[in-house]
């Protein structure tokens, strides 16, 4: 059932929706909501949202609670290909829990957090900017680590991130749902204004696997698609690779991968001398979750991330 949680005219003749889908069956009361399109250049949500509803509504009778899906919670950013809010110059991921009577964004996101309230969980799936391609992986503030990381292990993708509180976090819709009680994963993956789908499908297999262990789905889960143990990073144990030089960064390196000290990621290179400039090397052993997809690079531009691990 398509519901619209919050509906507003616009100056010319063009109404501001955001909408939800409702999937209900069974008489479980268990309620998992899925959101995404927060910022307008993140495409990866859109199809995890397209397969889960399309895979729960071809095996409903699988299902005992409730899936609410929530494709765009920013639509006029994914309408016109912009990461915040076309008009309003705001990150709609920094206004949260938003303002009753305030203006149309700070409405809409306190509407989105009064509907997501009491949800048994919240899942909400960004990608990556244009610059940087992401390894599958969820995101927790260290203040909720006891909750959400055992909840994040059932999802199988490659990294759960533990980070440091900071202030500009209390903004965001998983702090604002967490503080109140409404347990939030963020789920993070590939890179702006593109789809990569079997990265989509791992997450959509990851979200079943959780669903069937909070008892809500007993259909086929595919579990060659999840990683036992996922690596938990917390503290200071990434390592960030900056560009020691500008110029063009080549590579065939992909995120996902082991490395080991002294491999080299990539090259910065000069299109004009023929030569290179600098050499991307690992500093140490571990996983690479985040390398650089967009090649145009400056001294210090962020190349990758790679977290630590100890032999």
């Amino acid at each position: 059932m398509i519901k619209t949680i919050i509906s507003s005219e616009l100056p010319i003749d063009e109404q501001f929706r955001i909408q939800k889908n409702v999937i209900t069956n069974g008489t479980g009361t268990k309620r998992v909501c899925i959101v995404t399109g927060t910022h307008g250049d993140e495409l990866e949500g859109q199809m995890v949202c397209y397969e889960l509803v399309r895979i729960i509504q071809a095996n409903i009778n699988q299902l005992n609670g409730i899936v609410e899906i929530y494709p765009a919670l920013n639509p006029l950013g994914i309408d016109t290909i912009q990461r915040g809010i076309p008009n309003f110059d705001l990150d709609m991921n920094r206004i949260f829990p938003g303002i009753k009577h305030g203006t149309l964004a700070e409405q809409a996101a306190y509407q989105i957090i009064e509907d997501l309230k009491g949800a048994d969980l919240v899942l909400d799936v960004h990608s990556s900017n244009l610059y940087l391609r992401e390894t599958p992986q969820v995101r927790i503030n260290v203040n909720d680590e006891e909750t959400l990381v055992p909840l994040a292990h059932h999802l199988g993708i490659d990294f759960i991130w533990v980070h440091d509180a900071a202030t500009v976090l209390e903004s965001t819709l998983a702090h604002s749902l967490n503080s109140t009680g409404t347990p939030c994963l963020v789920a993070e993956m590939g890179v702006g204004e593109r789809i990569n789908r079997k990265m989509c499908i791992r997450l959509v297999t990851g979200i079943l696997n959780l669903m069937r262990e909070m008892e809500m789905w007993s259909g086929d889960v595919d579990d060659t698609q999840l990683k036992e143990l996922p690596y938990v990073c917390k503290g200071d144990s990434v390592e960030f690779l900056n560009a020691e030089a500008s110029g063009i960064f080549l590579t065939d390196m992909t995120t996902g991968k082991m490395v080991d000290e002294g491999d080299e990621i990539g090259q910065i290179v000069s299109p004009l001398e023929g030569k290179i400039l600098s050499r991307v090397v690992s500093p140490c052993h571990g996983f690479l979750f985040t390398i650089r997809a967009y090649p145009i690079v400056y001294e210090g531009s962020l190349m990758a991330r790679i977290f630590k691990i100890k032999e």
